[in-house]
């Protein structure tokens, strides 16, 4: 175990803590990881954790700076910090490990990164900006001109400053990787909390409690991590891919963790969408082969199927029809077997189609402001009729309604301290959410929620989550529509047999099953009933998974 805390100086620990509040977080983020992942350290990443709190205070506190703002590299000058005092004092420790290069080559991109237009239009001869002329342009045409790399001084002689390079950033990254479980998040996550904008359910972690179980599993994260980051700039700057070789170092990899082949095989499916837009079909289908990600058979198929395979494509599509990965699957195949069927010359099968759901036709004046379709009719279909004989309220809810009841009457289920779903105090729900065994692994936990809509208990359950757990991040809670007034009608007016439908679907298909729900809903608490409606404009359609939660 390392120890990584100075003693604040004893005459004012509260000024301390408040001035220097990012280095004791950044701290005790190093501590959390000593105590999980001591058997995992390079030598490289010891003497990190070694060395650290050895430094003086103000170069631990600007080099956590540093790591905290966007990039490597820093001019002195704009690292002014009234608790570290002169940078360049502060850095001088950081150099002498190697940490910190205080004097790095700089290429024309980064000297233009770390200054404006009318700096530049000082630092390079002959640099004009024409009036309209983009920072990004005037980069562009100076690329074509001759421009070695070079220290600041010699890109800018006349400067009191001086540029700072952080090296050790990707040994940093790696550990904010080991304590996330992600790259999504970062430190000023702890800052958040301390100021309340994020609160998080306490759940109970073991010590031997971490995301990953190697470091061979860090390395696989970071591979798809930059293999999906070069996807994504592809496809933004039609960039070419070395596609097949891509698809095969992916499909090599060997991931120690359920919730990391998940990823791997997420990429996969990707891939393959992105060579269906470039009309490749051959690499995506090898993107397809393997996948295992939801959807990625039916995709297939549908490869296939522009390839002019047609009876692979039927022979395929009748397999996955006998057992379908998912109801979404099976919507889809009840519309491709019989184009298959009739493209091969097979007589159709006749197909059992889900009724039509009650449609109703309402007639609106334009609105003298502009609004959403829905809105406009939640406000015509809360104006008393007539013959209005009990009171009705109307609520544009869409998805939040639903999920937000289920979140509060499975909050224990949700947050339970299963095997790889938390991995730190900053998750606002489980990492294994949209997993396939994500159900089965909390299936008591779930049957012990879901009882209580049989005994009546479900209100009283709900209630108290609902104040007691106020404001706490959840993946599926929607604090800010679920007022107390809306939350009391649904309780009054919906049948917890209802509830209970819903959420036995909702629980054991997250990821198909969250989205869907009707826009809006109408009480009538006097009578105890209510209504969903589903609104569309003329022109707009059902989606797939509106269909499937209307039938």
């Amino acid at each position: 175990m390392y120890s990584f805390m100075e003693t604040p100086p004893p005459s004012s620990p509260a000024n301390f803590q408040r001035r220097f509040y990012y280095l004791l977080n950044f701290e005790i983020a190093l501590q959390w990881l000593a105590a999980r992942y001591d058997d995992l350290w390079s030598d490289d990443e010891r003497a990190f954790l070694c060395a650290f709190p050895q430094l003086p205070l103000a170069s631990r506190a600007l080099l956590v700076r540093m790591l905290m703002r966007a990039g490597r590299l820093f001019r002195a000058s704009k690292l002014a910090y009234d608790e570290i005092g002169c940078p360049l004092e502060a850095a001088a420790p950081l150099a002498a490990l190697g940490w910190v290069d205080t004097n790095p080559l700089l290429s024309l991109d980064e000297i233009f990164d770390l200054h404006t237009k009318a700096e530049l239009a000082v630092i390079i001869p002959g640099l004009s900006w024409a009036r309209g002329v983009r920072k990004s342009e005037s980069l562009t045409l100076q690329r074509c001109c001759d421009h070695p790399t070079r220290s600041y001084a010699q890109w800018h002689p006349e400067a009191q400053d001086q540029a700072l390079c952080v090296t050790v950033s990707a040994l940093c990254e790696r550990l904010r990787l080991m304590f996330f479980g992600n790259l999504r998040q970062g430190w000023s996550e702890f800052v958040l909390a301390d100021l309340g904008v994020f609160r998080y359910e306490r759940v109970a972690l073991e010590p031997s409690t971490r995301a990953f179980g190697s470091r061979d599993d860090v390395d696989v994260f970071l591979a798809i991590h930059a293999w999906r980051e070069r996807l994504d700039t592809s496809t933004h700057s039609g960039e070419t891919m070395p596609l097949e070789m891509m698809i095969r170092e992916i499909e090599e990899l060997t991931c120690g963790q359920h919730w990391l082949d998940d990823r791997r095989h997420k990429l996969l499916y990707r891939i393959g969408q992105y060579c269906e837009r470039q009309c490749d079909w051959p690499l995506a289908l090898a993107s397809y082969a393997n996948c295992t990600y939801p959807g990625a058979r039916h995709r297939r198929m549908r490869v296939l199927e522009q390839c002019g395979r047609d009876n692979e494509a039927h022979d395929l599509a009748l397999s996955a029809h006998h057992t379908p990965e998912s109801e979404e699957e099976a919507q889809r195949l009840r519309r491709m077997l019989p184009r298959l069927r009739r493209k091969l010359g097979l007589a159709n099968e006749s197909v059992c189609k889900p009724a039509a759901p009650e449609r109703g036709d309402l007639v609106l004046a334009r609105p003298c402001e502009q609004v959403p379709i829905e809105i406009a009719v939640r406000d015509a279909l809360g104006q008393p009729g007539e013959c209005a004989v009990a009171e009705v309220t109307v609520h544009y809810v869409e998805n939040a309604l639903l999920n937000s009841l289920f979140g509060l009457l499975c909050w224990d289920a949700i947050f339970a301290g299963v095997p790889g779903a938390f991995f730190h105090p900053f998750q606002r729900g489980p990492a294994d959410l949209y997993s396939p065994t994500f159900y089965a692994a909390r299936r008591e936990a779930f049957e012990r929620c879901l009882a209580r809509l049989d005994d009546d208990s479900y209100r009283h359950a709900i209630r108290n989550t609902f104040l007691e757990k106020s404001g706490l991040q959840s993946p599926f809670v929607h604090w800010r529509l679920l007022t107390e007034s809306l939350l009391e009608d649904a309780l009054l007016c919906i049948p917890p047999a209802h509830l209970k439908l819903w959420f036995v679907r909702l629980a054991r298909d997250i990821r198909a099953n969250r989205t869907g729900f009707p826009d809006l809903i109408r009480f009538w608490p006097a009578e105890r009933r209510y209504e969903m409606v589903e609104v569309k404009g003329p022109g707009d359609r059902l989606q797939d998974n509106q269909i499937r939660w209307l039938a």
